[in-house]
């Protein structure tokens, strides 16, 4: 077997860094889906139901891009690459489209994409890290990954709660406390 070549901190730290976005992406939307679902007429009985096509889609796309991209070769773009570059796209056409929902079954869509584009970029990403990095620092590899994660769904999180000091009046009112 080929050995891995040794690669510098900061060629570790950059190829972690799309963690980052990822993460922010799903603590979005966990954290803002449900005010949007309420904001569209949702009964407290429907939201979970809602919640629901985030953890199914999952359960589907996981295995079947984890297949995917373990056996797909593009000779400029490796094997993961184009995962990431189509989920990530399907990520922000989603997070972008998300606040304009005008009804709940387009919310409710949306969510779907937006998960299927999350778990196509995330689950290939994992096997980036290790299919680029030597044993030896595979350890530093994912200790970065885990910050990259806690700090995207940390800033997702906040930013609930900053966007709307950052553009008053715009967002309808302030978040009370």
């Amino acid at each position: 077997m080929m050995q891995k070549p040794t690669l510098r901190f900061w060629q570790i730290l950059h190829m972690n860094v799309g963690f980052f976005g990822i993460q922010y992406s799903f603590g979005l939307q966990q954290s803002a889906v449900n005010p949007i679902y309420d904001f569209l007429g949702a009964s407290p009985d429907e939201i979970p139901l809602l919640n629901l096509a985030g953890p199914v889609t999952g359960l589907v796309v996981q295995p079947i891009i984890g297949a995917l991209s373990d056996k797909t070769w593009h000779p400029r773009w490796g094997r993961r690459k184009p995962y990431f570059l189509i989920g990530a796209l399907l990520c922000s056409l989603a997070l972008i489209a998300f606040p304009f929902s005008s009804s709940l079954w387009m919310a409710a869509g949306l969510l779907w994409i937006l998960d299927a584009g999350n778990n196509m970029a995330m689950e290939p990403y994992r096997a980036f890290v290790a299919d680029k990095l030597n044993d030896e620092q595979r350890p530093l590899g994912f200790q970065m990954q885990s910050f990259f994660t806690g700090f995207g769904q940390t800033l997702a999180n906040l930013s609930l709660f900053i966007f709307p000091l950052i553009i008053v009046g715009k967002t309808g009112s302030l978040p009370t406390w």
